[in-house]
């Protein structure tokens, strides 16, 4: 394990920690949030994913005099224009799956997105997979046919779990050509700042004008909403995702990989205590299958010998 001199392991330890707190209240502000303003649906769940990026767009907004644009190679701010509008379509099915499906479902489903980089770069980057990564995708994809299999025994807190889980599923591919641009743009000159002020100001434009079109605006909810919706700015989004970003540089990127995993399991913990939501046995069950697959197959893909 690689670890800066600057940063010790207890450091490291520490921001991870609090990197999988912040990003674990994602689904908990959403589902507070769809409470709240008594709505469910794609045009509610626009006006979150909207109102999201677009507040973080602005906390981020100090970085852009720092975008050394003279230095940039050629497709850097393209890539991040695409790692944008990725970004966008994967809040926009993400967190309209949490009003069809439950919390430990969309949001085991929404990071299996490593598996899913895999597969992109073996055919866009001609990376492929070693054997152990495809044996953890085999485990993770029989993980979320329990899911799906089992997510009917939970009609309680799941109205439509088909499309709800598919929702998820689609938010994990777009996340995974998010990633998978925004790897390119930072290798093109992008620093992290410059870059997440790029994605995070498109995918807020892209997704802004969208609630207008299901009939829903941004005005007249309640006022805990707005504050909902500003948490979720600042802890998974800002803090969640920076947390990440800075613990990626000073240890294994793997075991960085492996501690988002955790996600699933903190939102489910918080959606017990505070909605006494108790998925499924068959849902759970899956859950776990699901995570030890994606687990396998990260550590197949980025054991290189720094563990």
């Amino acid at each position: 394990m690689k670890i800066s001199t600057q940063s010790p392991p207890w450091a490291v330890a520490i921001v991870v920690c609090v990197g999988v707190f912040a990003i674990s209240t994602g689904s908990i502000f959403v589902r507070l949030a769809i409470d709240a303003a008594g709505m469910r649906g794609v045009g509610f769940s626009l006006v979150i994913s909207a109102s999201r990026l677009s507040i973080a767009a602005l906390l981020l907004a100090s970085t852009w005099r720092n975008i050394a644009w003279r230095s940039l190679q050629p497709g850097a701010v393209l890539h991040g224009v695409g790692a944008g509008i990725c970004l966008a379509f994967h809040f926009a099915t993400w967190i309209t799956s949490l009003s069809y499906t439950s919390i430990a479902a969309s949001t085991t489903i929404v990071t299996t997105s490593p598996i899913w980089v895999a597969i992109l770069a073996w055919f866009w980057l001609r990376e492929k997979p070693s054997k152990l990564t495809l044996f953890g995708i085999a485990i993770a994809l029989s993980g979320g046919l329990i899911i799906g299999l089992g997510e009917g025994a939970s009609a309680d807190i799941s109205s439509h779990p088909i499309l709800g889980n598919s929702l998820a599923l689609i938010g994990a591919w777009a996340v995974a050509f998010y990633l998978m641009l925004g790897r390119e743009a930072q290798q093109r000159g992008l620093k992290i700042g410059g870059y997440a002020a790029i994605a995070y100001t498109v995918a807020a434009l892209v997704l802004l004008p969208l609630p207008f079109l299901f009939g829903v605006g941004y005005t007249g909810y309640p006022n805990i909403v707005y504050v909902y919706l500003i948490l979720m700015a600042i802890l998974p989004q800002l803090i969640g995702h920076t947390s990440f970003n800075w613990a990626v540089n000073r240890t294994s990127p793997t075991l960085v990989t492996l501690a988002i995993l955790l996600e699933p399991v903190g939102a489910s913990i918080f959606a017990y205590f505070l909605f006494g939501e108790i998925p499924a046995i068959p849902v759970l069950l899956g859950a776990i299958v699901m995570i030890v697959g994606v687990a396998i197959a990260t550590v197949g893909k980025n054991n290189t010998g720094d563990l």
